[in-house]
Formats: C-alpha cells, sequence, structure tokens
C-alpha cells in the first residue's frame, strides 16, 4: 500500500464521522479524576477547550464533570456529527497549531486522541497563550496493550496487512518527550486501564474507523480490506466464542500546569 501522509490521515475522518462516533471507545470516569488530580484543581466550573473534539465524545464527557466547554475542531465532517450530538456546546473551527481563542480565556486544554495530529513547535505556544495562570493542559489517547494475548495477536495481523508496524506508531505519539520535545511543559504520565465489552461487528466497525484503513485507496484496497475483515471476524470468534469482544485499554494521560 501507499503510505499516507500525517495530514491525510489526520483528515481521513470526516469521510466516517457516523461511523467514529458509534463505535469508537469513550474513557473511563477515572480518566477525569486523574486529570483534576495532576492539574490540581476540579474540572467542575471549569472553562475547557477540548481541541480537536471530534464528534465529542471527551467533550461530552467534560460537560457531564461540570465543565464550561468550547469545542474546537479542525474538521467539517466531524463537526457536523459534533453538532448533530451536541447541539448546545459552542464549537469552532480550527486546530491546535493556531487556535481560534483569546488569551488567557480557559482554564485547561484537553486534546482526547488528538494530540500527536498537531505540531507541537506551534502547538505547545498556542496551548500556553491561551491558558489563563494556573490553568492545565492534559492529552491522553486509548492504546492498545501489548500483554493481553489477543490484542497482541491482532495488533500483528493488522500490522502484517499494512507491512508496518503500527502499534509502535501509536505507543510512540503517547510518550512525553515526542509530545514535548523540548520538554517546555513538565508533562506528568499516569496510565489507566479498563475495557468495554461490545459486539464483534462494533469492534471490527471501530476497527475499520481508523486512518490506516480510511486513507488506504490503492486499487486493489476493497477486496484487500474486505478478506482481512473476513479473516479478522473468524480469528475473533475463537477468542470470543459468544461474539461479545472485551476491548482492552490503556489510557496514557499526558497533564502539566502553568504557573499561578
Amino acid at each position: 500500500m501507499t503510505v499516507p501522509t500525517r495530514a491525510a490521515r489526520a483528515h481521513s475522518f470526516n469521510t466516517a464521522a457516523a461511523q467514529y462516533a458509534a463505535n469508537r471507545p469513550s474513557y473511563p470516569p477515572a480518566l477525569l479524576d486523574a486529570v483534576e488530580e495532576l492539574a490540581g484543581r476540579s474540572l467542575r466550573g471549569a472553562r475547557v477547550a477540548d481541541i480537536g473534539a471530534g464528534t465529542g465524545i471527551a467533550t461530552g464527557l467534560l460537560r457531564a464533570r461540570g465543565s464550561d466547554v468550547i469545542a474546537v475542531e479542525p474538521g467539517s465532517g466531524m463537526a457536523a456529527e459534533f453538532r448533530r450530538t451536541h447541539p448546545d456546546v459552542p464549537l469552532v473551527r480550527g486546530d491546535g497549531n493556531r487556535l481560534p481563542l483569546a488569551s488567557s480565556s480557559v482554564d485547561f486544554v484537553t486534546y482526547a486522541q488528538s494530540w500527536h495530529w498537531t505540531d507541537p513547535a506551534r502547538s505547545i505556544p498556542e496551548a500556553l497563550r491561551v491558558l489563563r495562570p494556573g490553568g492545565a493542559i492534559a492529552l491522553w489517547w486509548n492504546t492498545s496493550p501489548s500483554d493481553v494475548p489477543w490484542i497482541a495477536e491482532a495488533g500483528a495481523r493488522q500490522a502484517a496487512h499494512f507491512g508496518i508496524d503500527i502499534e509502535a506508531d501509536k505507543k510512540l505519539d503517547t510518550h512525553a518527550d515526542v509530545a514535548d520535545p523540548e520538554g517546555r511543559l513538565g508533562l506528568t504520565l499516569r496510565t489507566l486501564r479498563w475495557s468495554r465489552r461490545v459486539p464483534l461487528d462494533t469492534h471490527l466497525a471501530n476497527l475499520g474507523s481508523h486512518s490506516m484503513f480510511l486513507t488506504d485507496t490503492d486499487t486493489d484496497s476493497e477486496e484487500r480490506h474486505t478478506a482481512y475483515f473476513a479473516e479478522e471476524r473468524e480469528h475473533l470468534l475463537k477468542a470470543f466464542p459468544d461474539g461479545i469482544v472485551e476491548e482492552t485499554y490503556d489510557v496514557d494521560l499526558l497533564v502539566a500546569r502553568t504557573g499561578a
């Protein structure tokens, strides 16, 4: 396959926004507890800018926690899905490299599954610009733990399908020295394990909403993907005969506080 550019992968979700919203995992309640602990302040009543908000998975959790949220999303398809499911949440179009927000206007900036689509040389100064004194930046990702046997086996099959080490790439995104190459933020890492049980079809649709599948548009890609998902279904039914897949995730959370 032709290896897609990072920009192409970042924008690919707009073609599958409804699939993304319906099948992607959320995050455990303990995640926001950890955000508050590491930030040293409550999310309740805080002004939060959720950057790269996508379809609003994290935005909804922040709202339920009591935050006053404004969402920032660059993609038209994702923004349309966001507005459908969160019509009462303010949404502005923009990305993390150039935030359409006033300086010193928010208490938190959050990036759920989105920081790796930004350029830290630009997104870090922007995050610091819009944060109020004593504010915090929080970045997090659901990652696939390789110590779970069926996940390691599935990851190896996916890597073979695309000819690249996908899981290694995903894990690298969450490292503090990649997220903040110059060490300007002083990020603290916290990892939280959680799981969800979903029908096999939901699991496969979740998998298909990832950028590597969405951007693989070679002439034989549809046929190859059809065969891949058929084989993956057979493999997973051996691990989960009742057709309910227990997806296990490690949420890698990075938090930094600004000066008071």
